[in-house]
């Protein structure tokens, strides 16, 4: 443990040149005085650092030193691809290894590409979570993807709409979609017939001895492309046909792509600016809640169902908004 941070420290040095001791104990979650001892030892085995301590001050390496120790241990290696997207490494169980990994690239790349690097590393970023949502917590997703990794088969009781249920699974890969994790495996003694667990959902997991051979010809980004059209396409297998005035034209582009392809595909508007399109939905529940929210900016020509659906529901709110309301002090 304290190898692999003298070895970081030093990276960090060589990176970003002068630190002061603040910054590295905050960067490592030690004590400065735990720097400090890590910087004499760095000096004691031949490394040029020249201290200036106390108040505001600092460590940095002498003459442009560099050191050519940058080999990538196993888990650095394993976690090169999720440099650039820390907040699902350090979920993955991945977040220090990715750290390190970065560090020793940056390390060993020439000054002209280290500084182009960096400059990508500080003005982009990529976020995962749609707005106003936060990523589940999953503290089973570390113990996963390293049966994901190491290809050992898992024993978990997965939580659905249809209820609970025990799962033996050969676990195939991890996707992350707007901010969820969701696994990609096969069941234990079938033909290769990939099902997708959203991890949160996993409510009990335990990683097996038993080992497998990834089928050769199976490709996770692929699957998951393929996977996502059939959901879609099976998910809104009605249709309801709308008028929408140009503002209800976007806030129905809003709702989604299935929305957003529906309205490009609308007619051309009318003197008023209104357009009529075809609109998959779900269900004419479902569909009455979207369309609430719209108010009277859609109509909804067919089917007739929704449109009862939607003045029941109108009904009921003026009802419920119809009397005043004396709410006592709190």
């Amino acid at each position: 443990m304290r190898a692999s941070r003298l070895l970081s420290i030093l990276m960090l040095l060589q990176l970003r040149g002068r630190q002061t001791a603040d910054a590295l104990a905050a960067e490592f979650e030690v004590s400065v005085r735990t720097i400090y001892r890590d910087v004499d030892e760095l000096a004691a085995s031949g490394v040029p650092v020249l201290s200036d301590r106390g108040p505001g001050g600092g460590f940095q390496l002498q003459g442009g030193y560099r050191t050519q120790l940058t080999g990538l241990a196993s888990d650095e290696a394993e976690a090169m691809l999720m440099i650039g997207l820390p907040d699902a490494a350090t979920a993955l169980g991945m977040g220090q290894a990715a750290k390190m990994a970065g560090r020793k690239l940056m390390a060993a790349l020439p000054t002209t590409g280290r500084d182009s690097a960096q400059r990508i590393s500080e003005r982009f970023h990529v976020d995962a979570l749609d707005w106003y949502r936060d990523s589940d917590a999953v503290p089973q997703l570390p113990a996963i993807a390293r049966a994901v990794l190491d290809a050992r088969a898992l024993l978990m009781r997965y939580e659905s709409w249809s209820g609970r249920r025990e799962w033996r699974v050969w676990p195939l890969g991890l996707v992350l979609k707007a901010g969820a994790w969701y696994l990609v495996a096969s069941r234990i003694a079938t033909e290769l017939s990939p099902r997708t667990f959203k991890v949160v959902n996993i409510m009990e997991h335990t990683v097996l001895d038993a080992r497998f051979t990834p089928p050769h010809d199976f490709n996770l980004a692929e699957y998951w492309r393929a996977s996502t059209v059939r959901f879609e396409a099976g998910l809104r297998r009605e249709q309801a046909t709308l008028r929408a005035s140009k503002i209800g034209r976007f806030r129905l582009s809003e709702m989604g792509r299935f929305a957003k392809l529906a309205v490009s595909n609308a007619s051309e508007p009318d003197a008023d600016d209104w357009a009529t399109l075809v609109l998959p939905i779900e269900n004419i529940e479902h569909a009455a809640r979207l369309l609430l929210g719209i108010g009277p900016e859609v109509e909804v020509l067919a089917p007739e169902s929704l449109r009862d659906a939607l003045r029941t529901a109108a009904a009921q709110i003026i009802h419920i908004h119809s009397h005043s309301t004396e709410h006592a002090d709190v």
